[in-house]
């Protein structure tokens, strides 16, 4: 197996890693969130340090995920890879490491938020044995501004 092609390296983001974090969501993520700045994604890393997952081959950023836990449910976010890393098992890897952590903190089921737009999203999450729950909306109300 080529690296390329080998298990990429999961493991927590540290604080170190926030700015190349912001950076890759630019490149590799369907588009943007609120959230989305770096006192955003510190206040995550420091309430949950577990919460921000990376894969990386080659010290190189290929993906993350958030997998957070409120002690009731277990929601996903950010389920990134980057476009040269696709079809090669990074996303599979996050989500094994995710689905451990949810399971480990005594999680029951897991959600994703996917765009309705993302068609390769969609595509990525049904072959992760994900389905649409069609009979739950999302409501948001911005907190801010």
């Amino acid at each position: 197996m080529s690296e390329l092609t080998s298990a990429p390296r999961i493991r927590a983001a540290g604080p170190d890693d926030l700015d190349a974090v912001l950076a890759f969501w630019k490149t590799a993520a369907e588009g943007t969130s609120i959230s989305d700045d770096r006192s955003g994604v510190e206040r995550l890393v420091a309430r949950d340090p577990e919460a921000l997952i990376l894969a990386e081959r080659e010290g190189e950023l290929v993906g993350t995920v958030i997998a957070g836990f409120d002690g009731w449910r277990c929601h996903l976010y950010r389920l990134a890879v980057h476009p040269d890393h696709r079809r090669q098992g990074v996303a599979t890897a996050l989500l094994a490491a995710a689905e451990e952590r949810f399971r480990a903190l005594g999680g029951r089921r897991a959600d994703a938020m996917v765009l309705q737009r993302n068609e390769t999203a969609q595509h990525a999450w049904g072959a992760a044995g994900y389905a649409p729950e069609e009979r739950w909306r999302r409501w948001v109300k911005p907190l801010t501004g």
